[in-house]
């Protein structure tokens, strides 16, 4: 039961990875898909850490928060950028509290550049174990 956890939070996951890998291919986008792309990299963030606390959870760990979660998967070899990912939780927490031209650009520009990548390489490091 407990092995079908993580593969079930897997499907949720990779279906927000991949609307949100479709919409970064948006080449010039509008404020209003920003705003999408930014609110379906939040999903992919959220569903990412939890797959990873269910992943862990399998390997016999106990974790309880975001934080717990990418250290032990760092530690795990499950992801390759541990600052990276305490970076996205940052900047995760601040686009959930605030809104602004400003700091949408720069966090589709950090989404675009380094956390994106972060998530596609947990997709990949999973996808073929899911199945």
């Amino acid at each position: 039961m407990e092995d079908v956890r993580w593969k079930q939070r897997f499907q949720n996951f990779e279906k927000a990875f991949l609307l949100l890998e479709r919409t970064l291919k948006i080449k010039n986008p509008s404020e209003a898909e920003k705003g999408g792309l930014i609110q379906f990299y939040e999903m992919a963030f959220e569903l990412a850490w939890k797959l990873m606390k269910d992943y862990l959870e399998e390997m016999g760990f106990t974790v309880y928060s975001p934080r717990e979660a990418i250290k032990q998967a760092f530690q795990s070899g499950v992801i390759e950028d541990g600052q990276g990912w305490i970076d996205a939780l940052e900047d995760r927490n601040l686009t959930t509290h605030t809104y602004d031209e400003n700091t949408a650009e720069k966090v589709v520009s950090t989404i675009r550049a380094s956390y994106f990548p972060m998530l596609r390489q947990l997709y990949s490091r999973l996808s073929q174990e899911a199945r």
